[in-house]
């Protein structure tokens, strides 16, 4: 008898070793291809036509395309307008289509809209969980604005791509002109903190990847982020779940939530140190703050946003985490506020006699 409980445990013990091998597999590449190509002034690039579930939230005049900014690293990006350009910054786990509505409350035929999405979510490609780091993230970025060949942008950035657009913009000097800055953070960790229950139980080895990509339908909890759920009914979570999910690589959500540092020693705060100090030198720039009072994450950390740039104007909203889907008006307002302001200090250097930065283009 005892022979054959030690057996059964060791099956047992196998299938659970087994399992393990399997939820922490690190996942391998997956990059999507395209079809026809389309023009930029910066150059030709790989068109990717939308599927009929992300196409129909936009309109016809939007393009979307891949930059390679590695080999086999493509960037999706969505952008639509003309003008002064507006670099979108998304977070975890969403895609460029998060400004879906703000773009819609923009005058795009005086703005130039462009909506990149990180690498591991949306169409973009998706890597092994070990690879993304804070340093990937901010160097992929980095190379798909240099890419665009762009001269200077208003800066939009929530959640990670606050930190993340913070960072490409760091490794792209003189492009920033102004910024419109939504629940997300820059601050470096001085001692170990814990930002959410949930980011606790993603940083858990095994038990992390357990719930998070094998038990709970994970893009159908971010409602519970939200001030409004409605606002993100299940056709709208499709549009940042579906492409995750069909690619056969889903691990950038978890992977992106063990990248938040909760510490000194976690390996994101070199460079989050890095982004830090980049953002205080921008507090004589234009900018505005908009806040999601109800994000359950991020609410708290308006205070610590308001030091990094105490002159921004702040316009805080009963939304939640993703205000984007909330509050696109009062966000788009925000950005328009930042851009005539950049235009008029521009058209006043240039009354004066003076060169703006920024001013060629």
């Amino acid at each position: 008898m005892l022979r054959n409980i030690g057996i059964g445990l060791g099956v047992l013990l196998a299938i659970l070793a087994v399992g393990a091998f399997w939820i922490t597999r690190d996942g391998s590449r997956v990059t999507a291809e395209g079809n026809g190509t389309v023009a930029l002034e910066s150059g030709t690039y790989e068109a990717f036509p939308l599927p009929d579930y992300a196409a129909k939230v936009v309109t016809d005049d939007y393009k979307s395309y891949f930059v390679e900014v590695e080999p086999g690293i493509k960037i999706h990006v969505l952008e639509v307008g003309e003008g002064y350009p507006v670099y979108l910054q998304h977070g975890n786990p969403t895609s460029g289509l998060l400004y879906r509505q703000v773009a819609a409350e923009l005058p795009t035929e005086k703005m130039r809209l462009i909506m990149p999405t990180m690498v591991g979510l949306g169409f973009s490609s998706k890597v092994p969980a070990s690879e993304h780091t804070l340093d990937n993230h901010v160097r992929w970025m980095s190379a798909a604005l240099r890419e665009l060949d762009l001269k200077n942008v208003v800066y939009v950035g929530q959640d990670w791509g606050g930190a993340i657009g913070m960072g490409a913009l760091m490794n792209n000097p003189d492009l920033i002109e102004g910024a419109v800055v939504m629940n997300t953070g820059f601050t470096a960790p001085e001692e170990e903190f814990e930002l959410s229950s949930a980011h606790t139980l993603a940083a858990t080895p095994i038990i992390g990847e357990l719930v998070l990509e094998n038990l709970v339908a994970f893009f159908d909890q971010l409602k519970g982020a939200q001030g409004d759920p409605d606002s993100l009914r299940e056709e709208v979570s499709d549009l940042y779940g579906r492409p995750v999910i069909e690619s056969g690589n889903a691990k950038a959500p978890l992977a992106l939530m063990r990248m938040v540092p909760t510490g000194p020693d976690h390996r994101s705060t070199p460079e989050m140190r890095k982004i830090e100090a980049y953002a205080r030198t921008l507090s004589d720039l234009p900018v505005e703050l908009v806040w999601g009072m109800k994000d359950p994450i991020l609410a708290k950390a308006l205070p610590g946003m308001k030091e990094y740039f105490p002159e921004a104007p702040v316009t805080e909203t009963q939304a939640g985490h993703f205000l984007q889907e909330e509050v696109p008006v009062e966000i788009a307002e925000a950005i328009t506020r930042v851009v005539s302001k950049v235009q008029e200090a521009k058209s006043g250097a240039a009354e004066s006699g003076s060169e703006a930065p920024g001013e060629d283009g």
